[in-house]
């Protein structure tokens, strides 16, 4: 691997566990190997190498959230984003960003996070109005308020598995959000005459 990459690679993961604020170049070299001479070749400053880093990180997240307009029925579509594997403990690349106050501050910083959520809120608002259109879900739910709901669950859950050093409460949420949305679908006439109707 190229040194420029390498140096992209490394920041990416030391930002994942640390957050930008308590990642230094000099950290950045002695996890990559990578000289000085060579990473202020690549990146004069710290924020630009943070910057590529963030790229990445968004270019990592979004070929998963593709999966939400990929071949099968919306609801299954769903559920398969909700419940794919991810690691609880370590949060989202992306996510994690945004409690970290010298991202939060710098609109340089904040863009890559703000443009990746902005992509993941319309996945899910694609498929949200599929899965109405199809008639998995109400067509009194609004997508729009939905998608935003899904992703603070999904956000929310990281944020109280790091607390609790479990993934417990990560599990949870997801699934919990899926009963939601399977209790969400509309009512079949067999379910009419169960509640007298």
């Amino acid at each position: 691997m190229e040194s420029r990459q390498l140096l992209i690679e490394t920041m990416s993961e030391l930002m994942w566990e640390r957050g930008y604020a308590d990642t230094s170049p000099r950290d950045v070299r002695e996890r990559s190997g990578v000289g000085q001479g060579s990473m202020y070749h690549h990146f004069p400053t710290k924020r630009d190498l943070a910057v590529a880093a963030l790229e990445r990180n968004v270019a990592d997240l979004l070929p998963a959230v593709s999966e939400l307009d990929g071949p099968g029925d919306p609801m299954a579509r769903i559920e398969a984003y909700l419940m794919r594997p991810r690691d609880a403990l370590k949060g989202c690349k992306v996510g994690r960003m945004t409690q970290d106050p010298q991202v939060r501050e710098d609109p340089v910083l904040l863009a890559p996070v703000a443009r990746a959520f902005a992509q993941v809120h319309l996945g899910w608002v694609k498929v949200l109005r599929a899965a109405v259109a199809a008639g998995e879900l109400r067509t009194d739910l609004d997508p729009e308020r939905l998608a935003h709901t899904l992703m603070a669950v999904l956000q929310g859950g990281y944020v109280l598995a790091i607390a609790q050093q479990d993934p417990g409460p990560f599990d949870a949420a997801r699934t919990g959000v899926l009963e939601l949305l399977r209790a969400a679908a509309p009512a079949t006439t067999d379910d009419r005459h169960k509640m007298g109707e």
